[in-house]
């Protein structure tokens, strides 16, 4: 199963990421954090930074370092407008996709005999 889940999050994971952010700007790992919370524990920081980079250069996201009290500065992300732009169009497509998705899914568990939807034919010698 969770080879499934992770081939499922590869595809989305950026999106949700740019979803993360845009609540409030914030760094690695509290990103992490964040998307555990919501039931996304598959997601570790090294799966994150090279994706945040790609976004960043993409335009999508800003980087910025802040003071810590805990050690050296750390790297916040703020969305852009253009990766605001992005988002929606992610967020429009997942929507469509996850609506045909279910809709597919809730045809799996119809109340049909599945011998009747393909009948097999009589091979009786007659």
């Amino acid at each position: 199963m969770e080879a499934r889940l992770t081939q499922l999050l590869k595809g989305t994971l950026d999106m949700c990421l740019l979803a993360t952010i845009a609540q409030r700007p914030c760094y690695g790992y509290e990103m992490v954090q964040r998307l555990a919370q919501q039931g996304l524990s598959l997601v570790s920081e090294g799966s994150i930074y090279p994706l945040l980079s790609r976004l960043q250069q993409r335009g999508y996201l800003e980087g910025y370092l802040v003071p810590s009290t805990d050690g050296p500065p750390r790297k916040y992300y703020r969305l852009l407008p253009k990766g605001a732009e992005q988002l929606a169009e992610w967020q429009a497509e997942w929507d469509s996709f996850a609506q045909a998705v279910s809709q597919i899914l809730k045809g799996a568990h119809a109340d049909v005999d599945p011998r009747s939807a393909h009948p097999q034919p009589d091979l009786r010698p007659q």
